[in-house]
């Protein structure tokens, strides 16, 4: 199984002209935690994750360096310091050098990569363009999605069915296939991620059912109109 079998996608992404704040209501509101930055041509340029927010003017959060250590640190250093913490848009704050991958890269050097790295996510580029993003989470679901006796690896069976499925579901409007994944295991397909209401659950099943090839559907949706509390950031993907 490689990337293109479990990524996430379409993929959430941000501009580098994006303000702060309004990246921080995004990734609250779709239970994520980091967004590709692309240009104005469409290439990604970076990537901001909550990590890169974490150091803040506005929460106090800001590094702080005694008179003596700042000495000597580098005046660059300083004031890449003071952009991160005071920026006002995605360019300002993102993380430049990103970690990517390509659609045959194999889930055992995602993995190795995450491990190395100690990244939660890898973006994944065909040709230089941004076709997906691989998380934690989709390594995750992809595990709890394989049956114990199966052979290692999809099937080419598995991937039609995925990519008809996910054809399907963007020709939906109902369909939130953003902060969904789907995974193909032996012509069973596992519905992962979010749905506002039960319908939206069964709809998304009944699509799945109606791919040719498709031998049963099982749904781990949360149904945000019975969760309390039903996310807290990046809990779903990681």
């Amino acid at each position: 199984m490689n990337a293109a079998a479990i990524m996430t996608t379409p993929v959430v992404t941000v501009t580098e002209d994006t303000p702060v704040r309004d990246i921080v209501t995004l990734l609250l509101s779709r239970g994520i935690s980091g967004v590709p930055v692309l240009n104005d041509a469409g290439r990604m340029t970076g990537l901001l994750s909550e990590g890169d927010l974490l150091r803040r003017a506005e929460l106090g959060t800001q590094k702080q360096r005694g008179a003596w250590l700042a000495f000597f640190t580098g005046t660059a250093t300083l004031a890449n310091d003071y952009v991160r913490s005071h920026g006002e848009v995605a360019r300002d704050i993102m993380t430049r050098a990103v970690i990517t991958v390509a659609p045959g890269t194999t889930l055992a050097e995602i993995a190795d990569v995450m491990e190395e790295k100690r990244v939660k996510r890898v973006p994944v580029l065909d040709g230089g363009a941004l076709v997906g993003i691989v998380s934690r989470s989709n390594l995750l679901r992809s595990l709890a999605s394989t049956a114990p006796a199966s052979p290692a690896g999809a099937t080419a069976d598995d991937a039609a069915i995925r990519a008809a499925l996910i054809a399907e579901l963007s020709r939906q409007a109902w369909s939130r296939r953003a902060d969904n994944s789907v995974v193909v295991s032996d012509g069973v397909v596992h519905l992962w991620g979010l749905v506002t209401t039960r319908e939206e659950q069964r709809a998304l099943e009944l699509a799945a059912k109606a791919i040719t090839g498709v031998h049963t559907v099982q749904s781990h949706m949360i149904v945000l109109s019975e969760e309390p509390y039903p996310l807290f950031p990046g809990a779903l993907m990681v």
